[in-house]
């Protein structure tokens, strides 16, 4: 099949890095695969992307993407269209229906909708939600990378068509880098046990809290926190652990290209966000043999754990509790074997036969026939 995977821009952010993903799981299966990027952060460069077909609009508004896509659907006809977020997900159905494309079109939504919609008359996100309400039909699939986001998006919408699929995040190649040594002196000793935590260093993401949290524990055992990412708060966050005398306990690694290495030689990997859509690094880092610890946000990470079955969730905005989870985790770790059962829905075949299934395809490479 001809298969388009659309993302806005490509930076070193959850959205894009799974799309690359999820196109290579299709070109591994033997798929003609064109990955159209709207933009590319001039900081970043695209890893080596081997059979799949790169196009770069140059486009760093999404709304911009609207006429390239047209002349892409006119002339290449793909058979499939995959797109993510649902600004990109209205302007590709959009320029579906303006091109009369006969591809199926599934739009992957991966950020709560009550921060994307609004009801507030012609603001920019009400006015999303008239373009969504007016071009959701032309969409075959219109899914969330979580259960709990398909209820909230049935609170934003009038009984909306959405429907979760996960992300892919175990594939062949992850489990390659999950291999790769690594040379950090904490890790490569490991004569203290070593937490660590991973993603962009901003508010949402609660680092804050978590720093917070190791100065308690640090009260009662000892244990390292490494903080992988890079961001807005990186030099207000190496402040606080100076401030909280944490310089021999916490440290901020910044933007480490392959983090699963780091995640296959750590102890616990906490995720402290306030909020997210589905956190793929927490289910990275099970992956790789880490014990989660988690707090209970909206949305994902309950869902992830299995309501605590498969690691520790905590509340939200609470370093006292953040540190009790993770001296539990210290003490009772998950076992791997119990780590490899939470991370199956997330392997690359199951995701890409529910695709396929919510698209009613056959999984031939060479049809597209509907199944009956």
């Amino acid at each position: 099949m001809k298969i388009c995977v659309v993302t806005p821009r490509f930076a070193i952010a959850g959205v894009p890095l799974a799309q690359l993903r999820f196109a290579r799981a299709l070109c591994d299966k033997g798929h003609d695969v064109d990955l159209v990027i709207g933009y590319i952060d001039p900081q970043y460069q695209l890893p080596e992307m081997g059979a799949i077909n790169v196009t770069i609009l140059n486009q760093p508004k999404v709304r911009n993407m609207m006429l390239p896509l047209w002349r892409y659907f006119r002339s290449v006809k793909p058979d499939v269209v995959f797109s993510a977020e649902d600004h990109l997900n209205v302007v590709v159905l959009i320029a579906g229906i303006l091109s009369r494309t006969r591809a199926k079109i599934s739009g992957s939504s991966r950020v709560t909708p009550f921060d994307t919609y609004s009801n507030i008359p012609f603001s920019k996100r009400w006015v999303l939600k008239q373009l969504m309400r007016a071009v959701a039909g032309r969409a075959d699939a219109l899914t969330c990378v979580s259960k709990d986001m398909v209820t909230q998006y049935q609170t934003v919408f009038h009984a909306p068509p959405h429907v979760y699929v996960y992300n892919i995040v175990d594939d062949r190649l992850s489990r390659q880098r999950m291999r790769d040594p690594v040379e950090h002196e904490w890790l490569v000793s490991k004569d203290i046990p070593v937490v660590i935590a991973a993603g962009r260093l901003a508010a949402w993401k609660g680092f804050a809290d978590l720093i917070s949290a190791m100065k308690e524990l640090s009260n009662r055992r000892k244990a390292r926190l490494l903080i992988l990412g890079d961001g807005p708060l990186r030099a207000e966050l190496g402040q606080l652990v100076v401030d909280l005398g944490l310089s021999d306990v916490v440290s901020l690694l910044g933007y480490v290209e392959k983090p699963l290495k780091y995640f296959a030689h750590a102890d616990v990997f906490v995720l402290s966000s306030h909020v997210e859509g589905l956190p793929n690094v927490l289910v990275e880092a099970m992956m790789c043999g880490c014990t989660p610890v988690s707090t209970d946000c909206p949305t994902g990470p309950r869902e992830v754990l299995q309501d605590g079955k498969y690691g520790y969730l905590v509340p939200v905005r609470n370093p006292i509790a953040l540190a009790a989870g993770i001296e539990q985790a210290l003490d009772n770790p998950i076992s791997a074997t119990v780590l490899e059962e939470a991370v199956r829905p997330f392997e690359e075949s199951a995701v890409l036969a529910r695709h396929f299934d919510i698209l009613k395809l056959s999984d031939n490479v060479n049809s597209i026939k509907v199944d009956v």
